[in-house]
């Protein structure tokens, strides 16, 4: 999708018809409204898999929950900048996070600029989720967002001050997904928006955090930057929620899966009654569906810690943990000697000898239809998902 404003810069006047009509057109348009009944199922069940994730958390180690964290918070950085079509350098990403938390990681390479201020923002609203919202931050936060791009056209650190329309197709056959409230009304919208996402007497944090997501995209303030900032929103009241900075779900990461749903769901509630039980719906399962997600991978995380425990004193060579870290990370097909040996570089006798070295040790179990297709797996035993206490 594209954002247009009114005036390109050869001050060429987009022309066209309104033919639906915005739910910011209606008076008290703000006054959202939901079938409760049909939310608060899911929103149970969210509150249940973060409360479950905050307990996973807590059963690992201080490293295996940095390394966890920094995964997270990269994974959303890459994925919200995405839904954008903007793909920023995963490492670069990384250690932008690494140096701003103060994290020791190896191997950190320098990052842009552009990243560096895309990184400053998230973390500003995910650590520092207390503090209030206020305009000021706003701009900071735009004005880090583009702090190493050049457009004329763009307002930076400051509310637009054109029109605004979201369209897609080429010019003279533009399709109009959405015109935002015109800059006149900024001055107003905005302070509301405010008021009410710093007040404490609201809805569910969870419920809060859908809700501001939609609020902020349908004023749409800045010339560019309003999805991005709208998800660092979102994700800040979703700390406010868990009441903790450390982020172990991506948001984003899902929300790109469903770009498509995504866009559509705002659409059709910008073009509604003021009725948003289906925006909170599609927000509370796609929120659900990250919170899987993140359950999985702890899960994998806490098991591959307690299997290491469990064999810190087991004699084991470089090549067979390495291989045995590839199968708890989701070993794609069968184990076979052949792939043992292209993984880790040696020859399929070395490969079979380090095969029957786990197998006698009872790591791995062989398939039992044995033969020229033998595969091998991971014994897998009950005390290998008990979380340590």
């Amino acid at each position: 999708m594209l954002i247009l404003r009114k005036f390109a810069e050869n001050n060429f006047y987009i022309h066209r018809i309104v033919k639906k009509y915005a739910i910011h057109h209606r008076k008290n348009w703000t006054s959202f409204s939901w079938k409760e009944n049909a939310v608060a199922p899911l929103l149970g069940e969210v509150i249940r898999l973060q409360g479950k994730i905050c307990g996973l958390m807590l059963a690992m180690g201080f490293s295996q929950k940095t390394e966890a964290m920094l995964n997270t918070l990269t994974l959303d950085v890459l994925k919200s900048s995405e839904i954008e079509g903007e793909n920023l350098d995963y490492e670069q990403v990384r250690s932008s996070i690494a140096k701003r938390l103060g994290l020791g990681v190896a191997n950190t390479v320098k990052s842009s600029r552009a990243i560096d201020g895309v990184v400053e923002m998230m973390l500003d609203a995910t650590q520092n989720f207390k503090k209030a919202l206020t305009e000021k931050r706003l701009f900071d936060w735009h004005r880090v967002l583009f702090a190493s791009e050049y457009f004329p056209s763009i307002s930076v650190g400051k509310y637009r001050t054109e029109e605004m329309q979201i369209v897609s197709g080429r010019m003279g056959h533009l399709n109009i997904h959405y015109e935002a409230p015109g800059p006149e009304r900024l001055s107003e919208e905005m302070p509301q928006f405010l008021k009410w996402f710093n007040e404490e007497n609201e809805p569910n944090c969870v419920l809060k955090s859908a809700i501001a997501h939609f609020w902020f995209v349908t004023i749409h303030p800045f010339d560019d930057g309003n999805g991005r900032i709208a998800r660092a929103i979102s994700d800040m009241m979703l700390a406010r929620s868990d009441n903790s900075s450390q982020r172990f779900y991506s948001m984003s990461a899902q929300i790109l899966k469903a770009r498509k749903k995504y866009y559509d769901m705002l659409e059709k509630t910008q073009y509604g009654n003021g009725d948003i039980t289906d925006w909170l719906l599609w927000f509370l399962e796609t929120l659900k569906k990250a919170l899987l997600e993140s359950e999985k991978i702890t899960n994998l995380v806490l098991f591959k810690a307690n299997f290491w425990d469990k064999h810190k004193d087991t004699p084991l060579n470089s090549r067979q943990r390495l291989m045995l870290n590839k199968l708890m990370d989701g070993f794609t097909g069968k184990l076979k000697t052949s792939k043992w040996a292209k993984i880790a570089k040696c020859s399929q006798d070395t490969a079979l000898r380090d095969i029957k070295d786990l197998l006698e040790k009872g790591i791995l179990t062989q398939d039992p239809h044995g033969g020229r297709s033998t595969g091998y797996e991971l014994y897998i035993l009950p005390y290998l998902y008990e979380q340590p206490l």
